[in-house]
């Protein structure tokens, strides 16, 4: 397999976009940067960088449109709701572990 010789480069404005949306409040940066398909070590790196003051962009000239934070708050929203229904999930596949240990206990006796 051929290795990639020709990357793609990003602009500052892109690069500071970018750890804006990973630094909002429950978005995880993994999620962000899966999204933008990139790997996740490029936008912590960029972090440091927008930091550091290597890339040269304020943050607040970032700011999101109405769809942009509806759309947030709406991935927000499914995502608290996977993690209830895992939970649900986890209960009862013990719950049917547990009565069923019960019934090859009680059918030997």
């Amino acid at each position: 397999m051929a290795r990639k010789t020709k990357y793609g480069t990003y602009g500052d404005d892109f690069k500071a976009t970018a750890v804006a949306l990973g630094e909002l409040p429950r978005v995880k940066a993994s999620d962000v940067a899966h999204v933008l398909d990139i790997h996740p070590v490029m936008l912590y790196r960029w972090k440091k960088e927008l930091n550091d003051g290597i890339i040269m962009a304020k943050k607040d000239k970032i700011t999101l449109d109405a769809e942009e934070k509806s759309e947030l708050k709406r991935l927000r929203k499914l995502e608290k709701e996977h993690d209830e229904l895992l939970i649900k999930h986890d209960i009862l596949k013990k719950s049917i572990q547990f009565c069923s240990d019960r019934k090859k206990k009680s059918s030997n006796s």
